[in-house]
């Protein structure tokens, strides 16, 4: 079991400790953001009962101090965790696999619109991790884009982003 381990640490891409670490960072900054902002709404208690940022103002003041509890026990208490590993590079990778391909169709929605984007994305991900034949994949993408468009714009008349940069679909003739 500690040849398992070991192993484990070796392709560790980030131990649980610098995890616990950075999580505590990130929710002691939206702690901050939502204190600030309630401060700003008013956080006390007027004479009408409270006010808008009363509630908030409380909320945030319980992320802040068990973010910093948590920030204590990974940073002081718990250095023993720095060596178990949070994810490994195998997992890692197959996460990646999916995150920055989907990051990049966000980005295509909004520069080329979603129909095409999708074209795109579904064939990709046919193709690359399902291994379908191009052929398939290509059938498939377009047939789900073209269905998507006819639902949307024809029978729900709801238009979605044709793209802000440039849009492929003009050349068919939709606006």
């Amino acid at each position: 079991m500690s040849e398992h381990t070991n192993n484990s640490n070796q392709d560790s891409v980030i131990s649980v400790r610098s995890m616990d670490i950075i999580t505590a960072f990130l929710f002691m900054v939206v702690g901050l953001i939502v204190m600030v902002g309630s401060i700003k709404l008013g956080a006390s208690w007027g004479s009408d009962g409270p006010e808008a940022g009363y509630f908030p103002f409380y909320i945030s003041l319980i992320i802040l101090l068990s973010s910093a509890v948590t920030l204590y026990q990974a940073a002081i208490v718990n250095k023993k965790k720095k060596t178990e590993s949070f994810v490994d590079k195998e997992s890692f990778n197959q996460v990646m696999a999916v995150l920055l391909p989907a990051v990049v169709f966000v980005l295509g929605v909004q520069l080329i619109g979603i129909y095409v984007s999708s074209v795109f994305y579904i064939a990709i991900f046919m193709v690359w991790l399902g291994k379908y034949p191009l052929w398939k994949a290509i059938a498939v993408s377009v047939g789900v884009s073209v269905a998507l468009y006819l639902m949307f714009e024809f029978w729900f008349q709801v238009p979605l982003p044709h793209g802000s940069w440039f849009n492929p679909l003009e050349f068919v003739g939709v606006n």
